[in-house]
């Protein structure tokens, strides 16, 4: 039904595409300010190359994705944690990280932080930006769930990116998370010279995204299907997200679940201390529920210094349904009643 859809396309990008993702972003961005990326994490690693040179320090959220973290070391960045409370990232810890390391990047994600499930609050928001333009630095902002909002969200904050005046933000975001692994179609978007950076980067690492996959995610992205398969989605992010904290707090009222994130498709619990402090650690925990066919994360990967306390990530995006939630659930608590149970004493 595309005339060319197998020609070669654009380096930057099909132009329907890139205007696509810059509306979306907000009227601050047109579509030549948008690069197409094959997916957030190539858009994040080509970001970083572009931003930083080797051996530089990079600021970023604590805890964090451990796929970014994995791209600034290969790299040759430095990760610096900056940490957060229930509101984001705080901004005085992030002024004292800028002058402390000199850095000239900051990668967040204000939106459903990836594994907090924390919002940037609305008054942090400029904050953040000051910060890092007073500090002659760069924002990365990783915008990965914006279409991973849950039904009863409510009306969601803008992109960084649509209130940078600047060009201070460089905005990253995907339609992977929300399609299909294997649609890999993400969008870079940044103003003023840093474009023309990131533009020699990505030619040089991927040349250009294939026609066919570009041409797919436009005639997705225009269909009339698209809004009823987002609000498909928002229903049962909801639903799942319900079921599996409602069973924690059942099953393992112990476990610390401080923040029930409304977008996203992760819980992030704190495991408990007993006795003197101590009792099963993460990587206990995470071996015993996988031998009981339950697949979690342990929280270490998510910090690049030492975490304060042991966590674990669990999903609710890569299962069948909420019977599927229940029972991983229950048999994440036979685990861990399992682990704390008295050794049997030999005779």
């Amino acid at each position: 039904r595309r005339p060319g859809a197998w020609g070669r396309p654009p380096t930057d990008g099909l132009p329907e595409l890139r205007s696509w993702f810059a509306r979306e972003i907000g009227p601050a961005v047109s579509g030549a300010d948008v690069l197409i990326t094959a997916g957030g994490q190539s858009a994040l690693a080509t970001a970083l190359r572009a931003l930083a040179p080797p051996g530089a320090p990079v600021l970023v959220e604590s805890p964090t994705y451990p796929g970014m973290l994995a791209v600034a070391r290969a790299t040759g960045l430095r990760p610096v944690p900056v940490p957060m409370d229930a509101d984001g990232v705080r901004p005085e810890l992030l002024a004292d990280a800028f002058r402390a390391t000199g850095a000239r990047v900051f990668v967040t994600q204000p939106l459903f932080q990836n594994p907090t499930g924390a919002t940037l609050a609305p008054a942090r928001r400029p904050e953040v930006l000051a910060i890092a333009r007073a500090a002659g630095a760069f924002v990365i902002e990783d915008d990965f769930a914006r279409r991973l909002v849950h039904e009863d969200a409510g009306p969601l904050p803008p992109p960084l990116a649509a209130d940078d005046p600047d060009g201070v933000v460089v905005h990253v975001c995907s339609l992977t998370k929300v399609t299909s692994p294997s649609l890999r179609v993400g969008a870079l978007a940044a103003r003023g010279p840093v474009l023309e950076r990131l533009r020699a980067i990505q030619v040089v690492d991927s040349f250009f995204v294939p026609r066919p996959l570009q041409e797919a995610a436009l005639e997705l992205v225009g269909s009339p299907s698209w809004g009823r398969h987002l609000a498909a989605v928002a229903a049962e992010l909801r639903s799942r997200r319900t079921v599996m904290a409602t069973a924690l707090r059942s099953e393992l009222p112990a476990f610390a679940l401080p923040h029930v994130p409304a977008g996203g498709g992760s819980l992030w619990l704190r495991i408990p201390a007993t006795g003197a402090g101590t009792g099963p650690d993460e990587t206990a925990i995470t071996s015993a529920a996988l031998r009981a066919s339950v697949a979690i994360a342990p929280g270490t990967p998510y910090f690049c210094a030492e975490p304060p306390a042991g966590h674990v990530r669990l999903s609710f995006a890569a299962v069948s349904g909420a019977a599927e939630i229940a029972e991983g659930v229950r048999r994440l608590r036979t685990a861990y009643e399992g682990l704390r149970a008295p050794a049997p004493s030999g005779t």
